[in-house]
């Protein structure tokens, strides 16, 4: 195996890591996937990975049922860094004006990663959103959305972001999606950096 493919599966298995011990609530190990510095962009949480974590933990406790699928991922390394684009869904389950649904929303994690004396780790975790959607577990409920504030988020998310919203949450309204002037400048600072600039993602 050349070391290139090496490193690139390495990255992979990083990412593959945190999607596994971040479900299980194996935190311990789950803080293993993070830099010192190491930031979360989440539509209900943009913090340092031990905020991220806390957070997490203190969900997880009260039954919060954030679960994520990840897909084929891709990874540019120049040096000792890397970024990583994974195809994801993140599902939740949560109560909406009293009815118990799923939302799955489809999209990507673009992380910056480096490789540091202990390994690759990820410096920031920026999710894609593309699109989501939100259906009843009761195939015979009724659920009537509220028009005004699901039209507050953006498409790839909106749904989401309305679960999250009525559990009590507050969701960041600018999120990347598919397509736009956000994500193309996620592009770009995931480019500079890979060129050795400075992380200039803005929060």
């Amino acid at each position: 195996m050349s070391d290139a493919l090496l490193r690139r599966m390495q990255v992979m298995e990083l990412v593959q890591n945190w999607a596994v011990w971040r479900d299980a609530g194996d935190w311990e190990r789950f803080r293993t996937c993070w830099a010192p510095e190491g930031r979360m962009m989440a539509t209900w949480c943009q913090a340092p990975a031990a905020e991220f974590i806390r957070a997490s933990q203190e969900g997880w406790a009260k039954g919060v049922s954030i679960l994520h699928f990840l897909g084929g991922c891709s990874v540019d390394i120049a040096g000792k860094r890397a970024i990583a684009q994974t195809k994801m869904t993140i599902s939740q389950r949560a109560p909406v004006h009293g009815v118990i649904v799923d939302v799955v929303c489809t999209g990507r994690f673009y992380d910056f990663i480096e490789e540091k004396a202990d390994g690759w780790k990820v410096v920031l975790r920026q999710p894609i959103y593309e699109k989501d959607r939100m259906d009843p577990i009761d195939p015979a409920a009724k659920l009537e959305l509220d028009p005004a504030l699901l039209s507050r988020f953006p498409e790839g998310y909106r749904h989401l972001a309305y679960l999250q919203t009525g559990i009590g949450y507050e969701v960041k309204t600018d999120m990347p999606g598919l397509k736009g002037e956000k994500v193309q400048a996620l592009y770009d600072a995931g480019a500079s950096w890979l060129r050795g600039g400075v992380l200039s993602w803005e929060e």
